[in-house]
């Protein structure tokens, strides 16, 4: 069992028990492959890893394990490689980056690669994809929470935020972030992958997301720049088919059974904010 990446990032994190029972979020300590506070309350460390802190069994909307391999193989290819240099440069002069909603951990491990004075913290409600993410760097350490529930994660711990694609919760991410910290978000265009939902019947996105974002972040962060990321990538059909099956339209259509390979448009928007004044 590796838990250097947990070893790094214990001081951030809260006993849940303690959250739900009392309102306070007492600190951890990780004794062997335990995690225990001081009203002797205790987490153990999954084999792979993570840990685990919600209570409830995960949604039904919770990436699965066959979401999980198809964003893998979609992630390692290289298609939102331009999207994780954008993030990385936003997040160059951090050292405590939390990822909420991080899936596979696939976005916050390649910052890691590139800010090596960084350590990381991955949370998502899917078990499948936190047990991959508890793999993904020696400085990440991954755990199971909810974006919505509330993140077991002490106040100011961290100086960045990121959120890729992923639920964002406003208060909580204001709450956990340092007062001098970025909040990043990622999100698709419209176009973002086109081809592909017009052949598939994949979920549409909504359009002007940017404002909705930038709106819904209002009161408590201040946009202060807005990155574009619009690439042409081709994609042979059972990557293309992964593509289709590694987000929430895998919970509503089969698998594609695509005739060959097929052009699709990449377009993503990162948005960084900072605390309103």
């Amino acid at each position: 069992m590796n838990t250097s990446g947990l070893s790094q990032t214990v001081s951030w994190l809260c006993c849940p028990t303690c959250l739900r029972r009392t309102g306070h979020r007492e600190s951890l300590e990780l004794v062997d492959s335990t995690l225990r506070c001081a009203a002797g309350h205790s987490l153990d460390v999954a084999r792979q890893g993570h840990v685990t802190m919600i209570g409830a069994r995960p949604g039904a909307n919770a990436d699965t394990t066959e979401m999980v391999a198809a964003r893998t193989r979609v992630l390692e290819s290289g298609l939102l490689g331009g999207v994780d240099e954008v993030l990385a440069r936003r997040l160059a002069r951090s050292r405590r980056i939390l990822e909420a909603g991080a899936g596979t951990g696939h976005h916050l491990a390649r910052i890691l690669d590139a800010v090596p004075q960084a350590t990381g913290l991955a949370t998502d409600v899917s078990v499948a994809a936190i047990r991959r993410a508890a793999r993904a760097h020696p400085r990440m350490a991954a755990v199971v929470a909810d974006t919505w529930a509330g993140l077991p994660i002490r106040d100011g711990a961290v100086d960045a935020v990121l959120c890729v694609f992923a639920p964002r919760n406003r208060d909580e991410f204001s709450r956990v972030l340092a007062g001098s910290g970025h909040l990043v978000i990622a999100s698709p265009l419209p176009d973002h992958l086109a081809e592909l939902r017009a052949a598939t019947g994949m979920i549409d996105i909504q359009a002007d997301k940017h404002h909705e974002i930038v709106r819904a972040m209002s009161g408590a962060f201040s946009p202060i720049s807005h990155d574009v990321v619009q690439e042409q990538h081709t994609l042979e059909p059972e990557l293309a088919a992964d593509a289709v099956l590694m987000g929430p339209s895998a919970h509503h259509i089969a698998r594609p059974a695509l005739a060959g390979p097929i052009d699709v448009t990449v377009a993503v928007e990162v948005t960084t904010f900072v605390r309103s004044s």
